[in-house]
């Protein structure tokens, strides 16, 4: 449904916030966009959305590239729902729950406002998302945050999008209330057949939502494959680095969490050693190099030098790495 095709994105100040990046949003499919703050995640959103441009590359949405005039993404735009990070931020504190969810027919110019005999396509969309029976009068500040996110969710849903982008929508909410939250968009995405972009920083969870996962650093993807794959056998380090980061369920795999880190930390100073640049492998690769050889074990002068191509290992997986795992 959305694709990616070698898309750099340069800012004002000539900050490169992408770097060729190709991916694609299956349709009817679910691929996951997985790293810390600004590997380039919250970019992708932006530009998937219409909200930014690409420098170089084309983004495409079902095999045609994007309209480049406002009426032609606003078309677009109601194709995509779209459910943000902070649900006490994303909704307007000064309005009811129904003006709130029929918001996007309003602005899309949509039959079933309020007023419009909409008040029961918006119980049946609350309803829909755990909240039946929920006063259409009320206000945000009367749901918890997993209410709200349940009805950003309906808002997102209510144009019956065939995309639906998720930046980050549990990050905020209690870890009782994120499986809940988790569960309500995955079936979403079944009941309607929705092709889904989902975005965050935690590899674990991204790992149980999506069928692809692609891993994102400094603005480049360095992994991407079959979900289950790049969580159980990394083969980039920065993707092994995530999943070392999951917090474990036992205080005895804590430690050995900390004994890997501990020697993973030794390798950093012995190839910044060798590369003569001090402990922690120096300052980053330039533009021909690796982006994560500042922090990699395992990291060579020609890491230094050449960017690493994306290699294919036969099952459907890609990593951008001269020594992998």
């Amino acid at each position: 449904m959305i694709g990616f095709e070698g898309v750099s994105k340069r800012y004002r100040g000539g900050r490169l916030a992408l770097d060729d990046v190709t991916f694609t949003v299956p349709d009817g499919g679910s691929i996951g966009l997985v790293g810390e703050s600004g590997s380039g995640k919250t970019t992708c959103v932006r530009l998937a959305l219409g909200l930014d441009r690409p420098t170089a590359g084309r983004l495409t949405f079902g095999g045609t590239p994007y309209p480049s005039g406002r009426s032609g993404l606003r078309v677009l735009r109601r194709q995509i729902g779209f459910v943000l990070q902070d649900p006490y931020d994303s909704l307007d504190p000064r309005m009811t729950i129904g003006d709130i969810v029929t918001e996007p027919l309003r602005v899309h110019g949509l039959p079933g406002g309020r007023g419009q005999g909409g008040d029961a396509l918006v119980a049946e969309r609350l309803a829909a998302v755990g909240l039946p029976g929920a006063s259409l009068r009320s206000y945000p500040a009367r749901y918890s945050g997993g209410g709200r996110q349940r009805i950003a969710i309906a808002r997102a849903l209510i144009t019956a999008p065939a995309v639906l982008i998720c930046d980050e929508p549990t990050s905020s909410l209690d870890v009782s209330v994120q499986s809940q939250i988790v569960n309500l968009l995955l079936d979403a995405g079944r009941e309607r057949n929705l092709s889904m972009l989902f975005v965050t920083h935690d590899l674990d969870l991204i790992g149980r939502v999506v069928g692809t996962v692609a891993v994102m650093y400094g603005g480049r993807i360095v992994e991407i494959g079959p979900a289950d794959q790049i969580r159980r056998s990394p083969r980039h380090h920065y993707t092994k680095a995530l999943h070392d980061a999951v917090p474990a369920d036992h205080p005895g795999n804590r430690k050995l969490a900390a004994r890997r880190a501990g020697q993973e930390e030794a390798g950093r100073e012995a190839a910044g050693r060798e590369l003569g640049s001090g402990a922690g492998g120096g300052a980053d690769a330039g533009p021909g190099g690796c982006v994560f050889a500042s922090r990699c074990p395992r990291v060579q002068a020609r890491c230094r030098e050449e960017r690493p191509p994306m290699t294919e290992d036969g099952a459907g997986r890609s990593y951008a790495c001269f020594y992998p795992i």
